[in-house]
Parts: structure tokens; C-alpha cells; sequence
């Protein structure tokens, strides 16, 4: 790939001046000819949100390490909260009396919220199943709780969540067939019994996203979808994926799925990840995705490039006095050199986290950003043809991002030029 004249660009959100719609709104700006691949956007209660986007994920109401204004510079226009976690520390009343979790966080874009099913099902030996909910010890202090259709909601009712998911069952991408077929009914069951009672729960202008099941079963995930596509959700999601099966059964199952949910609504594929991941999901007509891969790599000391992967670990950068990546314009890279990174990174200095997160978010807020505009600008097949061969083949599988740097990655490759 040769080398272009940098083409680095805005990445704050590109909805200034325009008339608010109401919550759920989702409008499709441009779709590729020819493609599943579209950008559009969708109104929240706090304001839109330009599709396609990377949610930066915040467990426990904070993006590891950054503050609100440093979400707002790397350019996320929405991130994502735990229920789980946070209805029980510090608990959604809490949570609740002191404002909601925007107001705590400092944050007035918009929150999605999953159910935290995931992390219950995750429980394996503590929580115990039946069709109506599960109960369950939490893994904090083995207290006993019990999470139902109805309680999910009413936890991201009370945290104030713009986006919030449904109670479904994940099992695990190694569970027998028979699991599977009885996961996707019970889902369907709760998801019915959600749609029944979010009226009565969910607070004026909150959303809610249903979640389609089947693993990697075609033919199941087309069954679910269509048992979910007439329920009164604004989105719809594809749950359990990226959970342990292989990568190219994942991108199969996207592209399968993906172009026959509802064009109408917004399209999220939960827990994705790689740069490569994100290019299938949006060339399969995906709008949201999220992942803690650009955060929890940044603090094990991955940083991803346009170039591919730097491991800032190596003993070759500890007189490196180069930026991560001389094209990027993050703060990081603005001002750090990689042997300082290194040297925060074997001092275990928390300042190393800090700004490694922000240059791998604003990475992946970058390239996300260049496939949007590519969209709008009816670009998208030429740049996915142009970058194929660096972010498919570094970035193709999940484990890409243990290794080392690209040994092409020497002279840095400009990010997407401007569409």
C-alpha cells in the first residue's frame, strides 16, 4: 500500500444543527448499490447517533481511565453501561437519587445499557435457569438475586439508559444443538413478556433493542427473527457472537442475518471487535457495534495502526522516540513518544493506560468514521477494496491483537482519505 498525503479528520459528531427528532427515529441516509452496507442515523434522548458506530464500552459507568471530555475528543457518540454491574455497585436506586447515570458520569450523549444476562449465563455453577428468569449468586459477594424480563428493564429504567436491551439467553458457542433451540425459545418468551410490559417499566423516551439468538444456525437465527420482527422494539441485535466460535462462522452468520433485519430499525451486532470484524459487520448492514477489545488492549500493551498492531512491550522501542503513529493526530501521539509509553507501561504508571486508551479509541472511532463517510459519499466498496489488505489480513482473526507489529507497519500508512 503506498503511502497518502494525511487525511485525518474531525471526529466529532456530524449532527450539529440539525432539528431534533423524536427518540427512535432511525432514518437511513445512504445505502451502497448493490450492498447490505448503509449510513444512517438514529435519535435518541440525548441526541443522535451517525451510523455506522463503535460503542466504547463502560462497564461500570467509565470508560477505563478517561473522563467525559476525553470520550467527546476521541469522538464517541454514544458508549455502553453493564446493568449488571452497576444495579449492584453502586445499585440503579443509587444510581437513580443521584440523577441517573448521565449526570454522574458527566456524559450527555447517549448511554446504551445491556441486560447483563451475559454476565449471569457467564455464572456457570451459581445461577440456575427456569423459563421465567434466572437466579443467581453474584461473583462479588455470593448474595442471591433473581433477573427476570421485568427486573432488567426496571434496573435501566432507573439508571436512565437512552438504549435499552432485553433479558435473552446466551449460551456458549460450544453448546449442543438441544441448548441452543431451548436458549432461542426462552428468549423468544421473554422478549415477548418484555415488549408486553416496557410501557409500564421504561421511562418516556427510552428505547429498547430486542436480541436475536441461534449461535451460528442460519436457518435458527432466521426463525428467531422472524418471531421478534413484528414485537414493538425501535432495534434489533445479533447476541451470541464472538463468544468462542470461529471467525469466519461469525462474519457467515453476519452476512446471512444482517440484510434481513427490519431495514426500518437500527441493526446491532453485541461484543464485536476486530478492525477486521467491524468491516464485515458493516458490509453486512450492521449500524452498531461494541467491544472491549481497543480498551483492554490498550492497557496490555496493544496499539493498533493503520499500519497494524504495535506492541509497545517490545525492548526494541525503549529508545524509540517516535510517536505510536506519526500520521494520527490523537493526543497521544501529538505529544508521547513510544519509548515513554513503554516506560510508563513497565512502571505500571496508570498515565500509560490512560493514553494508550485514547489512541486506540480514537482509532477505531477513525476507521469506523472513514466507513461511514465512504457510505455517504457512495465510496465504500473502493475503500473496503483499498484497505482490505491491511486491516483484513492484520486484523483478521481474534487473536491478531496479541502479536506484533505489522513488518510492513515500518512507514506509517495514512488513515481513509476523506470521502
Amino acid at each position: 500500500m503506498t503511502t497518502r498525503a494525511d487525511p485525518r479528520l474531525d471526529l466529532s459528531c456530524e449532527t450539529s444543527g440539525l432539528q431534533p427528532r423524536p427518540p427512535g427515529t432511525f432514518e437511513v441516509l445512504a445505502q451502497e448499490p448493490g450492498s447490505p452496507a448503509r449510513a444512517g442515523r438514529l435519535w435518541t434522548a440525548h441526541g443522535p447517533i451517525d451510523t455506522p458506530c463503535f460503542m466504547p464500552v463502560g462497564t461500570y459507568g467509565a470508560v477505563k481511565g478517561l473522563d467525559a471530555d476525553d470520550l467527546r475528543e476521541v469522538g464517541a457518540q454514544i458508549i455502553l453501561g453493564n446493568s449488571y454491574h452497576l444495579g449492584h455497585r453502586p445499585g440503579s436506586a443509587r444510581v437513580a437519587a443521584l440523577g441517573g447515570l448521565h449526570r454522574m458520569m458527566a456524559w450527555d450523549r447517549p448511554i446504551l445499557t445491556d441486560s447483563g444476562g451475559f454476565q449471569v449465563f457467564s455464572l456457570r455453577g451459581l445461577q440456575k435457569i427456569d423459563d421465567a428468569g434466572v437466579s443467581y449468586q453474584t461473583h462479588f459477594d455470593g448474595s442471591r438475586h433473581r433477573m427476570t424480563p421485568e427486573s432488567v428493564l426496571a434496573t435501566q429504567a432507573a439508571l436512565g439508559s437512552d438504549i435499552c436491551m432485553i433479558l435473552d439467553h446466551c449460551p456458549p458457542a460450544d453448546a449442543a444443538p438441544a441448548l441452543i433451540r431451548a436458549a432461542v425459545d426462552r428468549s423468544t418468551r421473554w422478549a415477548e413478556e418484555a415488549a408486553r410490559r416496557r410501557g409500564e417499566i421504561l421511562q418516556p423516551g427510552q428505547l429498547c433493542f430486542g436480541i436475536v439468538q441461534g449461535g451460528t444456525d442460519v436457518a435458527l437465527r432466521r426463525e428467531h427473527l422472524k418471531a421478534l420482527a413484528d414485537l414493538p422494539f425501535e432495534g434489533l441485535a445479533l447476541g451470541g457472537l464472538s463468544v468462542g466460535e470461529p471467525i469466519p462462522e461469525m462474519h457467515a452468520t453476519m452476512a446471512a442475518i444482517g440484510p434481513e433485519m427490519p431495514a426500518n430499525r437500527p441493526r446491532y451486532v453485541m461484543g464485536i471487535g476486530t478492525p477486521h470484524d467491524l468491516l464485515a459487520a458493516v458490509s453486512s448492514g450492521i449500524d452498531m457495534f461494541d467491544c472491549v477489545m481497543p480498551t483492554r488492549h490498550a492497557r496490555n500493551g496493544q496499539l493498533f495502526t493503520f499500519s497494524g498492531r504495535l506492541n509497545i512491550r517490545q525492548s526494541r522501542f525503549r529508545d524509540d522516540d517516535a510517536p505510536i503513529d506519526a500520521a494520527c493526530r490523537c493526543r497521544c501521539c501529538a505529544r508521547y513518544s513510544r519509548a515513554y509509553l513503554r516506560h510508563l507501561h513497565e512502571q505500571n504508571e496508570p498515565l500509560y493506560g490512560r493514553l494508550a486508551t485514547i489512541h486506540n479509541l480514537y482509532f477505531y472511532q477513525q476507521w469506523v468514521g472513514a466507513l461511514r463517510r465512504a457510505l455517504r459519499s457512495g465510496r465504500f466498496e473502493a475503500l473496503r477494496g483499498e484497505f482490505s489488505s491491511i486491516i483484513s489480513k492484520v486484523y483478521a482473526d481474534a487473536g491478531a491483537a496479541d502479536g506484533n507489529v505489522d513488518e510492513g507497519a515500518g512507514a506509517v500508512h495514512s488513515a481513509p482519505e476523506p470521502a
